[in-house]
């Protein structure tokens, strides 16, 4: 697949084509230089950079100070907003582009550079109408920090981002995206109702009382209470979720002991909760109480339990998805809009935007038909197609201006 757009409208198509080699550009200087979340710096930069080049107002130093909120005025049609996240994630990088990480230990492997150049992609397009015809409504644009366990949409949702108080008038529906390995290239898809799952994690610390290995009867020994725990977490939600309900409950975490021979004081397990409702969510979160406070009695231990809530379950508009998928089959054809198969239990705060203004996530597809592989998401191996770039910014393009 060429680096071409296949829209419908063949003037759009041609300003889409000419902001495909900037954007693919960007992409690999992203790439080479990640930074985690909050440290985002030289990206938001670049991403300044571009926006003051096509004199578009823009405020910056928002959630945390690398988040930038980006505006272009338009016609009295309803106000939309445009999303992209940042920030890179702490994992070595082992692929061989030419674009490789500079940085040790820091990669873009979950896409987010892909996420930028779309962004900024369909940022020049939508300029250039704007300042050809005018656009028919205003744009805000989202480009936003700490995504990967920071929180950034829910900081800059609470820093103006979509109210109106920071730059543009109020925004009425917001899109955003994210690189899908698992979808075709030149493909996208999205589904009404919860696409992602909330993430909350739990942390259960068991105290017991220490002692000689070889006089377990002398003791209580809070290593034996956090194995039949782990053991048992995951079977609750066999007993606590519905059928047709989706939930998963993993511990990742044991740590007990420095010794072979003592059987230690303390013992720490930890792990993920993924629910794709909101009543699912609460029931697990005192189901996992009551268990592990149970269990830590039948073995004479003592439980204490804290459950983090992270993000809350993506969640999209029905008549949001429903523009969507009308909107972009007339933009780049009913053959290449996909319904989203099933919710996932990845998570996204996305979620937070969706919790403030009707809302719709969807996937970019990354996987070409005579291509090897794509690695999945969050693999040291996984880089963006650049190919898909086109779609995206598409995409973008044609939401914004549909609204």
């Amino acid at each position: 697949m060429p680096h071409a757009c296949t829209h419908r409208d063949p003037a759009l198509a041609s300003l889409i084509d000419a902001a495909v080699p900037p954007s693919i550009e960007l992409r690999r200087r992203l790439h080479r230089h990640p930074e985690v979340m909050f440290e985002e710096r030289q990206t938001s930069a670049a991403i300044k950079e571009v926006l003051r080049s096509l004199e578009i107002p823009f405020v910056e130093d928002l959630a945390g100070g690398t988040g930038i909120l980006a505006h272009l005025a338009g016609g009295d049609g309803s106000p939309v907003a445009l999303r992209a996240d940042m920030d890179a994630l702490p994992i070595e990088e082992r692929t061989s582009v030419a674009w490789k990480s500079t940085v040790p230990g820091r990669m873009h492997a979950c896409g987010h550079d892909g996420h930028v150049s779309v962004l900024v992609g369909a940022a020049r397009v939508l300029r250039e109408i704007a300042r050809r015809t005018g656009l028919p409504r205003p744009v805000t644009l989202v480009f936003q920090p700490g995504e990967e366990g920071g929180g950034g949409g829910r900081m800059m949702v609470e820093e103006g981002a979509l109210d109106g108080s920071r730059i543009g008038p109020p925004v009425r529906r917001i899109y955003g995206l994210h690189g899908w390995p698992m979808l075709g290239l030149g493909q996208v898809a999205t589904r009404p109702g919860p696409m992602l799952a909330a993430a909350d994690a739990f942390e259960v610390v068991i105290e017991g009382e220490g002692g000689h290995a070889a006089l377990p009867h002398l003791v209580r020994n809070p290593v034996l209470a956090a194995g039949a725990i782990a053991a048992s977490l995951p079977m609750l939600v066999a007993t606590e979720v519905t059928a047709v309900d989706a939930a998963i409950v993993t511990p990742t975490m044991l740590r007990a002991g420095d010794a072979f021979n003592v059987i230690p004081q303390t013992a720490r397990l930890a792990g993920t909760i993924r629910t794709l409702r909101e009543e699912t969510r609460q029931r697990l979160h005192r189901a996992i109480v009551e268990r592990c406070e149970g269990m830590a009695a039948a073995h004479r231990c003592r439980a204490e339990v804290r459950i983090r809530e992270g993000y809350p379950i993506t969640v999209n508009d029905p008549e949001t998805c429903g523009h969507f998928d009308e909107v972009l089959a007339g933009a780049i054809g009913l053959e290449r809009v996909e319904a989203f198969p099933a919710p996932t239990m990845g998570a996204e705060d996305f979620a937070y935007y969706g919790r403030v203004v009707p809302a719709c996530f969807f996937a970019l597809g990354l996987q070409a038909v005579d291509g090897p592989r794509v690695p999945p998401l969050h693999s040291p191996f996984f880089d963006f197609e650049d190919r898909a770039i086109p779609t995206g910014i598409a995409a973008m393009t044609s939401l914004a201006l549909a609204g």
